[in-house]
């Protein structure tokens, strides 16, 4: 098939997984099409049978803003015709969904397209009011949606009142890939070999909640001798360092910007932590678990279908503080803990392998196009 992806480039859960369904798909001989304002950040290697569409915004004295939605529109219109695509998968509502839409009038109804729903598309930014007339249409014009997770399906029915048939397609990894190795620590000269380190990745927004995770950091440092790695970038970001400066934590928490390949940190971590107020599913989560690292997380949204609970992680409310830090404390000081915990963090990931998953995109696929 060929096959027309947009997706958000920025770091961040739904532009990986788009670049990462890309790059799976590409593998079994389809053709992809990115269509965005720049390439996504997984996708800085090449690969024979993908290819980048820019979206190329007008600048004019009357625009205030740039009119990208509708950029992006005549790129996928333009795309479609050009390359004779099949199908169009669009990750994250807004604007995506929308923009896919008219692109399909546009076109006169020759092409079928289909919406993912990650998370925050639903219940941050198309909850918003002045997005949520918009966002609910696009939804229920899409020829189909998938969902990550059964908690983000139920959500997007509840806060859109829609009776849209969704598929939940949960997020995947490649547990080929993301497996623990013993060689990554000699090579990061600020862990030492005695520390125990924590991590987390995301695009430090307010929804993720790091600032419980320094003061988590806190308290473990304390009884422990550990560091704190946080990788990414965002608005967040300033207001975190300050935290850090302000518990005087800078020579134990190291701020590492994005990484494009951030296996050889989880290979190093002893525990991961995403305490996020909200999660459509937690693909960074994932990750760790795939390396063997026991993940600490929160028993809101869809962490809780990725998460075994006391198996391959703990699940707590977003603001108990003290009890995720009991839990970190008792995984890094106890090695036999930490072993088991990692392996069952193993044998968890291995059920969202990419071999399980992806199939499944190509059922759905096909499902749509034959309708």
């Amino acid at each position: 098939m060929n096959i027309g992806v947009t997706c958000y480039p920025t770091y961040g859960g739904s532009g990986a997984v788009a670049a990462e369904l890309g790059i799976e798909l590409a593998k079994r001989g389809h053709n992809i099409h990115f269509i965005s304002y720049r390439l996504p950040f997984r996708l800085s290697k090449f690969y024979r049978n993908i290819f980048f569409h820019e979206v190329e915004t007008m600048e004019y004295s009357l625009f205030k803003y740039p009119p990208y939605s509708l950029s992006l529109s005549a790129k996928m219109a333009e795309v479609i015709e050009s390359e004779k695509l099949d199908l169009l998968h669009v990750h994250y509502a807004m604007p995506h969904a929308t923009s896919a839409y008219l692109a399909k009038k546009i076109l006169g109804d020759r092409i079928r397209f289909i919406t993912t729903l990650h998370g925050t598309d639903i219940t941050l930014v198309g909850n918003h009011q002045s997005f949520y007339s918009i966002t609910k249409f696009s939804i229920e014009e899409s020829d189909g949606v998938t969902c990550v997770s059964n908690y983000l399906r139920e959500t997007t029915q509840k806060i859109f009142k829609t009776n849209k048939e969704m598929e939940v397609i949960y997020n995947f990894v490649d547990t080929g890939k993301y497996k623990r190795t013993s060689k990554n620590r000699e090579k990061m000269e600020f862990v030492d070999r005695d520390d125990k380190v924590i991590m987390h990745i995301s695009n430090f927004r307010p929804v993720k909640r790091i600032e419980n995770i320094v003061k988590v950091f806190q308290k473990v440092h304390k009884e422990v001798k550990s560091k704190l790695l946080l990788v990414g970038d965002g608005p967040d970001i300033c207001r975190i360092r300050d935290l850090v400066h302000k518990l005087n934590l800078e020579n134990n928490v190291f701020f590492l910007g994005i990484q494009e390949n951030i296996i050889p940190l989880l290979n190093i971590s002893d525990v991961y932590m995403l305490p996020s107020k909200s999660e459509g599913f937690g693909l960074s989560a994932l990750e760790a678990l795939s390396c063997e690292v026991p993940v600490i997380g929160t028993n809101v949204g869809g962490l809780k279908e990725v998460i075994e609970n006391r198996k391959s992680g703990y699940l707590f409310d977003p603001g108990d503080i003290d009890s995720m830090s009991e839990a970190v404390v008792k995984i890094i000081k106890n090695e036999e803990i930490r072993t088991e915990m990692g392996i069952e963090a193993r044998k968890r990931a291995k059920l969202f392998d990419s071999k399980l998953i992806v199939p499944k995109y190509l059922e759905y696929y096909k499902r749509i196009l034959n309708d």
